[in-house]
């Protein structure tokens, strides 16, 4: 006999346990236990070297764990491959700040040491976020561990670039970015996150450099004013058709510029005349090309303004904004200013606002690479789930710009190109020793490295040794399902798609399962700000890893933002409480019973028949739902099962059997009791791996471990039974709410008359007596055929069910004036709400100006009440008739 199971259940300790045996044993290994089925494998998204488990990681992981689980226990070669992201401006910036609290300058250090520096603070903490996905269960192949600056990985990324480079994919230029000052990098253009902003927008006359007159121009940013090279408006706009052609005066800079006609231009926006800054914002970028017109930048790297900006060279872009408008106003330029809501981009890493600027940069043209992506998900080669998402990833596809791929970094993948003095690029996998042009040996490397991303984009492959091995060498490639968050569909999914098509001439994974972000009760997108975020770590300690994973699971629908409720926490630690004691309850009435002891050919009683076939109808529901990613469903139907069906319903029912002096019958009470509630841990094992493994083990089972068990079948599915259950279940219900209603205590046997339709439905009643008197609270019951206009005599409570009418004579067992007179003040105290919740709703000026959430509230509250008033009168009829 297992070891006993204890009265409560340590999470802490058990996790511990079971988690370090299932890596000794390498149960996270592929291995094939089913010749029929064939390889299953997901790649991780990396998370993060630098990181945290938040509470995105926690459900991403979570989701990948369960696929990842539910097919090993399938018989799949199931192959989770693990990996850490190096995080090139995250890790800089966190290793950057470190050195000045040293005192340290960065800068002073140089590039080498300063990288050494980085390695020794990755290995010192880059173990921190996978420790915490061992804690959360992530049952990996940790053997297979990568890291994107790892020596297979580095030498994929050289790979990839000069292959790119060498077809045409890859060149320089100098082109307007995205430029964050803190991080003191490029950005791309998914890395900007444009926030709705309250602004100002100024309008600015500019004289006219023909004649007199003027032109007034609006814009959001003074500051840029002094790198204006044009005025441009609408080639159909009558206002200005004269001025096409002729120039105007820069204020302060007193620089003559043109005015001209260009149908980017909205006629209905401000004056419908803008001001033109080539190197600072994308779309006079694109006018500027258009129309042969300079670039003047007045911005440096920090944000200050430069030389080109005089006289405001050395302010901050803010300090010289506020300085030029007092200015214009002073010349008398300042014509309005007026609040305008905006768009303002800012960095997703820092949230410093973003600064477009003119650099030279190294791109990738991604519309070639776009085309097979593109046709790939039209073929229907890679899947979306939910599909829905397929329309995004085309339309963004269909409108794809060059990705800017180099960074002004030191820590990351540094560009494989190197520069000679004759003006020469040479790009290469090795470092050149010679200039193959002029034969010069002074070359030297491009100091930018790569786009974080340009790494993760070959992480399905590069992990698993391309390019040493032919993608058909690979282990796991392609790979299954990608699970990751729709917010990364264009940061990764794209680019693994491009790159996989690209570099191996396949897609990389043939479904993309897409979930939302995890909210707050309200709502919210957690934030430091809001102070509403979730510590998944300390949900863990406190209610344990299985019941943090339930509850990200519970409700959670694919591609839809789930809203996160700590008491789901207390709910789901009541749910292991319900499952530990209904398996101690199992261990302690098994005796000496084994598992070779199970017998389920015979002997066995409706309730075991009904409690199977509801098993194998849950087999099969939670196969359907699961393979369909439903695992919010899956999760439901799980607890659904284990928490009424089982402990609720067939433990009670199993008790008279269990309990009597009868050998077979216990045999098979404790054949089904165990069957069950084996199987139902290991269909719920892929949720709540820990505790379904301890109390596996505490059980009589058969294998080594849940985590290498094959799922059950369902082989014992019964309609007949589940329809002869179904009105059982319903009469013990109806009984039951009529106890509860009249205030009958629970120990208190009551006397039942059942009239049925049906000599069927009368002998059903008669056979099945036992679980009405041992549910229902029954001390006598009589079952009787019902004849044309023949009911019982006495007075009595009554309730329909299918095939027949229950009547309970309660009379003598409730205090009726006492009980009317209580229910007649809840009839007035209803009356009462209804008619305040009636005022409220129908009251025009709170509908229009309370928030949405409270009159839906106030609604709800409507229909309760009034639901809670029919019952109560409802109730005084019925004690009425006894009176």
């Amino acid at each position: 006999m297992s070891q006993q199971i204890p009265k409560n259940y340590n999470h802490t300790d058990t996790e511990k346990k079971w988690y370090k045996l299932w890596e000794e044993k390498g149960y996270f290994k592929p291995v094939k236990r089913d010749p029929s089925k064939g390889k299953f494998s997901i790649m991780m998204p990396p998370p993060n070297v630098t990181g945290q488990l938040h509470i995105g990681h926690a459900l991403d992981m979570t989701l990948q764990d369960i696929l990842v689980r539910y097919k090993r226990q399938q018989g799949y070669e199931a192959c989770w491959i693990p990996g850490t992201d190096h995080a090139g401006i995250a890790t800089q910036r966190k290793v950057r700040d470190a050195l000045r609290k040293e005192g340290i300058d960065m800068q002073d250090l140089g590039r080498e040491k300063f990288i050494e520096r980085v390695w020794q603070w990755k290995d010192k903490y880059g173990s921190t976020i996978t420790n915490q996905l061992r804690a959360l269960g992530s049952s990996c192949d940790w053997d297979r561990e990568s890291f994107t600056m790892d020596e297979r990985c580095s030498k994929a990324v050289k790979e990839a670039f000069v292959s790119l480079y060498e077809k045409g994919l890859i060149y320089k230029g100098s082109y307007i970015i995205n430029w964050c000052p803190e991080c003191g990098t490029t950005l791309s253009d998914i890395e900007v996150e444009h926030h709705e902003s309250a602004g100002k927008l100024y309008h600015v006359a500019y004289p006219l450099a023909e004649g007199e007159g003027e032109i007034i121009i609006a814009t959001t940013r003074p500051e840029t004013i002094l790198g204006d090279v044009a005025v441009a408006v609408h080639p159909d706009d009558e206002r200005y058709k004269h001025l096409v052609g002729k120039h105007c005066i820069l204020p302060i800079a007193n620089r003559k510029i043109p005015i001209v006609a260009d149908y980017y231009v909205e006629k209905e926006f401000g004056s419908g005349a803008v001001k033109i800054t080539p190197a600072h914002d994308p779309n006079d970028f694109a006018i500027g090309q258009r129309h042969n017109l300079p670039e003047i930048n007045i911005m440096n790297e920090d944000a200050t303004i430069n030389e080109n900006g005089a006289p405001y060279t050395g302010m901050s872009r803010y300090d010289c904004r506020k300085a030029l408008i007092r200015d214009l106003e002073g010349i008398g330029l300042l014509r309005n200013i007026e609040d305008h809501q905006h768009n303002v981009g800012h960095c997703t890493r820092c949230e410093t606002t973003v600064e477009p600027l003119i650099k030279n940069q190294w791109f990738v043209k991604m519309k070639p690479l776009a085309e097979r992506a593109i046709e790939a998900a039209r073929k229907k080669d890679v899947k979306f789930v939910p599909d829905r998402f397929e329309k995004i990833y085309l339309q963004w596809l269909e409108k794809i710009r060059d990705w800017c791929i180099s960074r002004q970094l030191w820590w990351g993948h540094q560009i494989p190109a190197w520069y000679c003095t004759c003006g020469e690029i040479i790009v290469s996998k090795e470092t050149p020793s010679t200039c193959p042009k002029c034969g010069g040996k002074n070359l030297i490397q491009d100091e930018d490295v790569l786009d974080t991303w340009f790494s993760s984009a070959l992480w399905p492959f590069s992990t698993q040794g391309w390019p040493d091995l032919k993608p058909e060498q690979l282990d796991f490639y392609p790979t299954s399902t990608l699970v990751t968050g729709y917010d990364i569909i264009f940061f990764w999914v794209v680019r693994m798609i491009t790159m996989g098509l690209e570099c191996t001439d396949q897609v990389p994974f043939d479904t993309v399962l897409l979930h939302g972000l995890v909210r707050d009760s309200q709502g919210r997108k957690m934030s430091k700000s809001l102070g509403n975020g979730v510590d998944p770590l300390e949900a863990i300690a406190d209610f344990g890893a299985d019941v943090l994973r339930f509850t990200l699971v519970t409700g959670n629908t694919p591609g839809n933002d789930m809203r996160f409720h700590m008491e789901r926490l207390e709910s789901n630690r009541n749910f292991t409480n319900k499952m530990w004691n209904a398996a101690r309850f199992v261990q302690l009435n098994l005796a000496e019973f084994k598992w070779s002891d199970i017998n389920l050919t015979e002997n066995l009683s409706l309730a075991d028949k009904w409690i199977l076939s509801r098993f194998s109808t849950l087999i099969t529901e939670i196969n359907r739902v699961v393979n369909r990613y439903e695992f919010g469903e899956a999760a439901r139907m799980l607890y659904d099962f284990l928490w009424s069906e089982y402990c609720d319903w067939y433990i009670e029912m199993a008790k008279p059997r269990l309990y009597s002096d009868n050998e077979a019958d216990k045999l098979t009470t404790r054949s089904v009791l165990i069957t069950v509630l084996s199987g139902t841990l290991q269909l719920l094992h892929p949720f709540m791996p820990f505790i379904t493994e301890e109390l596996w083990q505490s059980l009589p089972h058969k294998g080594e471990s849940i985590v290498i068990t094959a799922l059950p079948e369902a082989n014992y599915y019964n309609e007949d039974t589940e329809k002869v259950m179904a009105v059982l279940m319903d009469a013990v219900r109806s009984i039951r709410n009529i106890r509860q209603e009249s205030d009958v205590k629970p120990s208190q046997r009551i006397k039942a008359i059942i009239m049925a339709d049906n000599i069927e439905t009368q002998q059903m009643f008669i056979k099945n007596e036992i679980y009405l008197k041992t549910l229902a609270g029954l001390g006598e019951l009589e079952v009787k055929l019902l004849q044309k206009d023949q009911a019982p005599t006495e007075e009595a409570l009554t309730a329909i069910v299918s095939g027949a009418t229950i009547y309970l004579p309660l009379a003598g067992l409730i205090d009726l004036a006492k009980e009317t007179e209580r229910l007649q003040k809840e009839l007035k105290r209803l009356q009462g709400e209804v008619k305040r919740a009636n005022g409220k709703i129908n009251n025009e000026k709170f509908v229009s100006k309370a928030p949405a959430h409270i009159v839906d509230a106030e609604r709800q509250k409507l229909e309760d009440y009034k639901a809670q008033l029919q019952a109560v009168k409802d109730r005084i009829a019925s004690l009425a008739k006894l009176k």
